[in-house]
């Protein structure tokens, strides 16, 4: 690889789309116009685009492998402004098969099966705009990747594959990380304002100017939440291209006049050390203390899982000491988290157990490897893992007024279809959000009669890392 960049993906930076509006954000434009200048003066002869906008899997890294991707910025308003690239289909079938290697999941997207998706393969704008920076497009190929809501150290490894892949093909390649910063760091911004969005963009940067790619899998799990963000996980991949090499950004450009962080940055590199079992032990410490310590249910849940790893096999109910967990029943969620983003969640809306103890044994491993929406948890995520178990009190009839996301849960029902969500969500402010979700997760729609119940929760999380 012969560059390794951050970029972001306003659409109004292109003034056809601004009108006059990117003049305010000048410096970014002259940070990306630095980029775009390099990359034409280097000869390179494939851009690799790692963008948050183009088809996302929450199970798998998505790649286009179709010969030209067409796109414009029609729905911007400015349509005239369009690319035709080439796609570097011999590049995209290796990084394909290294990924696959790596054991992680990658959706290599055609026109076939394109449609059985339902997705359009048209040049998203969060790919679009950095390409627009350079002016030798016709003369470069381009790999398109789409980042999917895969653990951090999957997207670590991904970026790796990344790499092995340009050196098997011999390409002389540049990769661009495209993604914005916070979206919320202003109270008159187009998102809710959150304090922690200007303190993950000055923490952020910070770490990429002093090339600790390992702090970036350190970030606080709320902050990475309550940042509103969406560059995180294209970073993670940029990370891995650069495994193996000292790296430090120059961070050429920062600015968020519309309260959104916008971050342009190239990436020194020289020799280094491979950082990729660091990471994956990171946590390892943590691992043991919350084994240890804290509340008895969440200790059951971890110790079953970390159990799982190394034998196959759940617990079993004979092996519980703690007699609060064998002498109540009730229904029981175990909830997992990675860097603050949903990793597994399952649970029991009424006791189908014996006792609370073996409805953790059950859910936490259904949480971890049998939850439809996420891959198997991997060993190395369970020393990141946060893990939360909700006690659940049981349910009452009640009406909409009665509701409240901060004190209880909601369960909708109609017919045979159900659809729980439970309290004190991160982003669930309202009674009319939680019911929206909990009737989508049922299959209910919003027109159809449905009958309310409330139910309030007993909490218990980890002690802190």
């Amino acid at each position: 690889m012969e560059g390794y960049y951050l970029m972001p993906h306003p659409p109004l930076i292109i003034p056809r789309v601004g009108r006059g509006q990117e003049k305010q954000i000048q410096k970014t434009i002259d940070g990306c116009n630095s980029i775009g200048l390099e990359i034409d003066r280097s000869g390179i002869h494939t851009i690799i685009v790692i963008t948050p906008h183009g088809t996302v899997f929450r199970d798998a890294v998505a790649l286009t492998g179709i010969e030209n991707l067409k796109g414009d910025f029609g729905k911007f308003g400015a349509k005239q402004v369009s690319f035709n690239i080439k796609v570097d289909l011999t590049l995209t079938h290796e990084i394909i098969r290294e990924a696959e290697k790596a054991q992680i999941a990658v959706a290599a997207l055609n026109r076939e099966n394109a449609k059985s998706y339902g997705v359009s393969l048209e040049l998203d704008h969060g790919a679009a705009v950095p390409l627009s920076f350079v002016k030798s497009l016709d003369k470069i190929e381009l790999v398109h990747i789409t980042y999917g809501m895969l653990s951090p150290i999957e997207l670590y490894s991904f970026g790796m594959a990344i790499e092995k892949a340009c050196q098997k093909t011999g390409t002389r390649a540049a990769v661009i990380a495209s993604g914005d910063l916070s979206h919320r760091l202003a109270k008159d911004g187009p998102y809710p304002y959150s304090p922690y969005g200007a303190k993950f963009d000055s923490r952020l940067l910070e770490l990429l100017e002093q090339g600790d790619f390992k702090g970036l899998f350190n970030l606080d799990g709320t902050m990475i939440t309550e940042a509103g963000e969406c560059g995180l996980r294209s970073l993670y991949i940029l990370a891995g291209t650069l495994d193996g090499k000292d790296a430090k950004a120059e961070i050429l450009s920062y600015e968020g006049p519309f309260g959104v962080g916008y971050g342009v940055a190239r990436f020194k590199v020289s020799e280094g050390r491979s950082i990729f079992d660091d990471i994956k032990n990171l946590g390892r410490e943590s691992h043991v203390k919350r084994l240890e310590e804290g509340p008895a249910y969440t200790r059951l849940a971890r110790r079953n899982i970390e159990n799982f790893f190394r034998t196959g096999k759940s617990l079993t109910v004979k092996g519980i000491k703690d007699k609060e967990l064998l002498n109540d029943r009730k229904g029981v969620f175990v909830s997992l988290k990675l860097a603050g983003e949903l990793r597994g969640c399952i649970g029991t809306i009424e006791a189908v157990t014996c006792s609370v103890g073996e409805e953790i044994l059950n859910n936490s491993i259904s949480a971890a490897f049998n939850d439809p929406r996420f891959s198997p948890l991997r060993e190395e995520e369970l020393y990141q893992l946060d893990i939360s178990v909700d006690l659940l009190y049981p349910a009452e009839k009640c009406s909409f007024e009665d509701l409240d996301p901060k004190s209880y849960g909601v369960i909708v029902t109609s017919g045979k279809k159900r659809g729980l969500l439970l309290p004190m969500l991160e982003g669930i402010d309202s009674s009319e959000e939680q019911v929206s979700i909990a009737l989508q997760k049922a299959g209910i729609g919003k027109n159809q009669s449905y009958e309310i119940e409330r139910f309030k929760v007993e909490r218990f999380k980890e002690v802190e890392a």
